[in-house]
């Protein structure tokens, strides 16, 4: 017998962790080509990751983690569920959640 998923929640609209990431930036006074000195990559990428064209690889989380001491698991979690809203039919009603 299937059992029903609980305590699940699915908000209408999931921002990227691009715009997090930007508000961070915007939060602290830090730029991003300050941001890509810290983490070691290009201010490409990190403009690209803002701009949602590029995903938070574990890799890139570890340098946003040593960069701005927020932990990978944060980024990580916001990227997941990022990717996840974007795969999740858009037209469903709650009900069809349910297993």
């Amino acid at each position: 017998m299937a059992s029903k998923l609980q305590n699940e929640y699915y908000p209408d609209s999931v921002t990227s962790p691009g715009e997090t990431l930007l508000e961070v930036l915007e939060t602290i006074g830090m730029s991003q080509a300050e941001l890509a000195r810290h983490m070691g990559c290009t201010v490409n990428l990190v403009n690209e990751i803002i701009q949602g064209k590029a995903v938070i690889t574990p890799e890139t989380a570890w340098q946003l983690e040593q960069a701005l001491h927020i932990p990978v698991s944060f980024w990580l979690n916001r990227e997941r569920r990022y990717q996840e809203s974007l795969a999740r039919p858009t037209e469903l009603s709650v009900e069809d959640y349910y297993i």
